[in-house]
């Protein structure tokens, strides 16, 4: 009985992970949505057979996250149920703080399982191999939204360490993840993926992890990429 745990569901990717995830019957999804008073209205009108949680939490706000952290438990302690898969999705407007306050907060409410997968939602803009060797350097745009990100994959590398370390939670694997240019609203409409197929990536991508990726940076299709 896998648990998903998502942020930034009310649209793009995240509401594209629980439409996808939302086909299992044995499947419980907790989604994080900013607010419950904003449209939710294509959230609301996913059907399947999958056990479906909306909650609210504004990842740029501590107390809103630290609030959906303790929902979160009253929802899956009464079934003693913990979160298999973390997917951090919201972020446009906090990339860094937002994630590592969710981990946190879910950590410190014991929901995290021992063998949990995390996965924080990069860009490919913050590799710096790629935006320093790139020809006429193509990658080097965005300036403030890479560093943010950059930010974000730092923040990975310390937590693929410190929840096994220190958190205790020994089979832990975090990885960050870029989607590729996807059609959604910051995407715009010249991008090259549809929702559907980077997310269908990148579960497949999760879904396949062992041990030996804790740490690691990943393109939506499997492929490595590099920091």
């Amino acid at each position: 009985m896998p648990v998903y745990c998502i942020t930034g569901t009310n649209r793009g990717l995240g509401l594209e992970f629980v439409r996808q995830l939302a086909a299992d019957a044995d499947t419980t999804i907790i989604a994080g949505t900013r607010s419950l008073d904003g449209d939710l209205s294509d959230l609301r009108a996913i059907s399947g057979p999958a056990k479906i949680h909306i909650l609210a939490c504004d990842t740029s706000d501590p107390e809103s996250v630290r609030r959906f952290a303790s929902e979160a438990k009253s929802i899956l302690g009464a079934a003693n149920l913990q979160v298999d898969f973390l997917l951090n999705n919201a972020g446009i407007r906090v990339n860094v703080i937002g994630p590592a306050k969710t981990v946190e907060f879910l950590n410190a409410e014991s929901l995290l399982s021992a063998n949990v997968r995390i996965v924080n939602f990069t860009s490919g803009l913050a590799s710096m191999s790629e935006s320093l060797g790139a020809e006429g350097n193509t990658f080097r745009q965005c300036c403030t939204y890479s560093i943010s990100k950059a930010g974000l994959n730092m923040l990975a590398v310390h937590q693929s360490g410190d929840l096994r370390k220190k958190a205790g939670l020994t089979g832990a694997v975090v990885i960050v993840v870029d989607p590729g240019w996807v059609r959604t609203r910051m995407g715009g409409p010249n991008a090259v993926l549809e929702p559907h197929q980077s997310i269908a990536g990148v579960l497949n991508v999760v879904h396949g992890l062992t041990d030996k990726d804790n740490g690691s940076f990943y393109l939506y299709d499997g492929t490595q990429k590099p920091w």
